[in-house]
């Protein structure tokens, strides 16, 4: 394995940017320093890297793999490797796979599957539904980097709308709670009303109001009121409203934000993203919840700005190109991410992309800009 020098380089590393050298040897950060000397392995490779930041590598608490059940759309093998390219070395994927990954055996078969094919470090959700209670009160802390509720819309039965469920699942859960917040039922009624305006032609900039702002205010609400009752861990994935974001605390520095018992997540297509870009994207953009309007993109540009979002992460979910350009109700929701997110998150101006730059002699794998707020269970990647 080649052993690396970058000498002079601008290292994000605790919250500053300084100019150091960084060894690596045998895949791993061995030293940081002023003045390294080239060892004599006859391997090594000095990089100049004056002028040029080197970034740790980035967590992202929110992916979908697609491994088991949709191998056309993405692998554990192919979308790490697309990972890793984009510079994250560690991530957490979602339960919404076929079959769902809803029980403690679904669960270890998917580190089993992760063991054998993934590029990167890794850690799974289990996923909450109407009837898995005593699954998720029996999980082991350390088994899962967290449960995932869908309190919006989603597939197969993985949709959690039972208020005795839900506040089973909160009162509960061994583990931090990660939400996805939408009200399915209003939801619901403004898709009858715009099929029976426009029938199967429903325009694709209809999404920002068919998933508004009211469903996920609504939702949101409900499971902040939900952990401020028990006292639970939350994490709020991909808020897209200024509407929502009274709910949250500011955390200027890592020790604050440590202390957060809930805290909340953007994702990139959404601080990029507004209304006007369906004209040109159309279905290519569509997600839930929803890319909404410009306004809403600015307010959540400046909660990540104000410490108010804690985590930037991708929602990564592949498709295959024949399915996005379906129409507005059979393509499907999700863009692939994982690979560019960082260069897209550089360009939204004054982003501190150091705020959350953790050491990355003693740990390489943490985060600087992904997922600083969530439990992970680390696994070494299959190289």
């Amino acid at each position: 394995m080649t052993t690396l020098l970058f000498k002079n380089a601008s290292v994000v590393n605790e919250g500053h940017v300084v100019e150091t050298d960084v060894l690596i040897e045998n895949g791993r950060i061995s030293q940081i320093a002023r003045d390294i000397s080239a060892p004599a392995a006859a391997d090594c490779r000095v990089i100049d890297a004056t002028g040029k930041h080197l970034l740790p590598g980035m967590i992202d608490d929110q992916v979908h793999f697609r491994e088991p059940g949709f191998p056309k759309k993405g692998t554990i093998a192919t979308e790490s490797k697309a990972a890793v390219a984009g510079g994250i070395t560690t991530y957490m994927e979602m339960p919404n796979v076929n079959p769902p990954t809803t029980t403690r055996e679904a669960l270890e078969e998917k580190y089993q599957r992760a063991s054998q094919s993934s590029h990167a470090n890794y850690a799974f959700y289990l996923g909450a539904t109407n009837d898995n209670i005593d699954e998720i009160r029996r999980l082991d802390p350390n088994a899962a980097c967290g449960v995932k509720v869908f309190m919006g819309a989603s597939t197969g039965n993985m949709l959690v709308n039972d208020p005795e469920t839900l506040n089973a699942i909160f009162a509960d859960c061994p583990t931090l709670i990660a939400t996805h917040c939408e009200d399915t039922p209003m939801i619901n009624e403004l898709e009858g009303i715009y099929r029976e305006k426009y029938g199967d032609d429903v325009p694709i900039d209809a999404h920002a109001h068919i998933r508004s702002k009211e469903a996920c205010l609504k939702s949101s609400q409900l499971a902040v009121n939900l952990a401020k009752k028990h006292g639970t861990r939350l994490h709020v994935l991909h808020l897209t409203t200024e509407d929502e974001l009274y709910q949250f605390e500011p955390a200027k520095t890592l020790e604050a934000l440590q202390q957060k018992q809930i805290t909340a997540e953007a994702c990139v297509h959404h601080l990029f993203f507004n209304r006007d870009d369906y004209d040109s994207k159309g279905t290519l953009i569509k997600c839930n919840p929803a890319i909404k309007e410009a306004h809403h993109q600015q307010a959540l540009i400046q909660a990540v700005k104000d410490g108010v979002i804690d985590v930037i992460a991708t929602d990564h979910a592949p498709h295959t190109f024949e399915e996005k350009q379906n129409t507005y109700f059979n393509a499907p929701a999700g863009l692939p991410l994982v690979q560019h997110a960082l260069q897209v998150a550089s360009q939204l101006n004054d982003v501190t992309l150091n705020r959350y730059a953790r050491d990355t002699k003693t740990n390489p794998s943490r985060a600087f800009l992904f997922a600083c707020a969530v439990k992970l269970s680390h696994h070494k990647p299959c190289l």
